[in-house]
């Protein structure tokens, strides 16, 4: 990736330097043209019905949104710079400021990458990559390009990975009245994402693969996705909450004064290092005229006993009416129970199992979601979005939230307006 970014830099900083002084003016007008900026944001502000949990977008983001209004969940800005360097070579290079693991909105190179077409059905791209892990989840932060304010959190709050270093390519086909397409990526993760507030979890150095087929034909679209997070030697941070979890316990304070507690050496099952986690989805979109309709089913399995595996899916729908699309949907999410066997010895290892058990059932799920709302494209490029979420599910369903207590029912109605732009 650096290498790539070196690339792109020195050809539109080494244009006019190259070139006679008389050749100035028409210079400027080529780097000018070889060189487009774009950009995207939304202005989002939210609250729910409930202080019992704080409900999140993606498990990225260490706070969620209470009973108080708060822009912090929903806003982003980016900027881009599309650098043609070349009839079938570009330089893409996208920055955007959202809210990170770190609890900050600081700015975060998201897409850095050179793109060459070796024909019209070969392309091959090299740097910072968005990874396509969903149908549409390479573009869930940019509101403008989704009918909703958010894409569904039951659905799409699991995926902790914005983007990778790596690459891909991707070929396509005609087949039949439609176009066959595929793409295959593979990379190493540079992120960390959240865990405990304030704690993160590092995940750079994960191994990322996967890609999907898909079939278009006129306002069709098919998608089948598969990919694998085989990930890197820093373990799940569970050692932060097994010490404070038995610091607050008298009869187990004296273990911890012998010496830290290491959870996974006692339960190796939790352990994270060298496992796989693996995404598979089936999606549908359907766009002609007025009518607009989306629907995904997807499942993800893990190694590790530290996260059980979970099924999910969604349907939404939108009708556009002039310059307002009403829009509908509907999304649920449930996950299989984890299994911790290991009773590690000594006098605390029930204790200690127990504490296992914990951690895995504080990754349940089981629960769904009614969406209502409707967008209002007021101006070229400009979206005013109002949308309300009901969600319900069992008390036991909190992975999908930060903080959930000892009141949490399950139950929590979600409130939300955004202006979205893009130009």
């Amino acid at each position: 990736m650096r290498r790539a970014l070196a690339r792109l830099f020195a050809v539109m900083a080494g244009v006019l330097p190259s070139l006679p002084a008389h050749a100035e003016d028409s210079a400027f007008q080529s780097v000018a043209s070889a060189v487009e900026f774009k950009g995207f944001g939304t202005l989002g502000v939210a609250r729910s019905d409930s202080n019992d949990a704080e409900f999140v977008r993606d498990l990225s983001q260490p706070r969620g949104i209470t009973k108080h209004w708060t822009t912090r969940n929903d806003s982003v800005l980016g900027l881009q710079m599309n650098a043609h360097l070349g009839p079938q070579t570009e330089g893409v290079l996208q920055v955007i400021s959202r809210y990170r693991p770190e609890g900050t909105h600081t700015p975060e190179v998201s897409w850095a990458f050179l793109r060459h077409e070796f024909s019209p059905d070969l392309q091959v791209r090299v740097g910072r990559l968005a990874p396509e892990i969903y149908m549409l989840a390479d573009s869930r932060l940019v509101g403008y390009s989704n009918i909703a304010i958010r894409p569904p959190a039951d659905f799409y709050g699991s995926l902790v990975f914005a983007y990778f270093d790596g690459a891909d390519v991707m070929v396509s086909s005609a087949v039949g009245d439609g176009v066959l397409r595929g793409k295959l990526y593979g990379g190493r993760s540079p992120e960390r994402t959240g865990f405990y507030d304030p704690v993160t979890w590092d995940i750079r150095g994960s191994r990322l693969f996967g890609g999907y087929l898909d079939y278009l034909k006129g306002p069709w679209q098919f998608r089948v996705t598969h990919m694998e997070v085989k990930f890197s030697a820093s373990e799940l941070p569970l050692n932060y909450l097994a010490n404070l979890w038995i610091g607050s316990i008298p009869a187990l304070a004296p273990f911890r004064s012998i010496a830290p507690v290491d959870i996974t050496g006692q339960l190796p099952e939790l352990s994270t290092v060298n496992t796989r986690s693996r995404f598979d989805s089936i999606g549908v979109v359907y766009d002609k005229g007025a009518l607009q309709l989306q629907g995904m089913i997807g499942r993800i399995k893990h190694q590790t006993e530290s996260y059980e595996d979970s099924r999910a899916g969604f349907v939404l729908g939108a009708y556009r009416i002039g310059v307002l699309t009403p829009y509908v949907g509907y999304s649920w999410v449930r996950s299989s129970p984890g299994n911790v066997t290991t009773v590690p010895a000594g006098p605390f290892g029930p204790a200690l199992n127990a504490f296992g058990k914990q951690i895995v059932a504080a990754t349940h799920l089981d629960q769904h979601t009614a969406t209502l709302g409707i967008r209002w494209d007021f101006r070229s490029n400009w979206a005013l979005k109002f949308q309300a979420d009901a969600i319900r599910g069992s008390s036991s369903s909190t992975f999908l939230f930060r903080g959930p207590n000892v009141q949490w029912d399950g139950r929590m109605n979600v409130f939300s307006a955004a202006l979205d732009f893009a130009y």
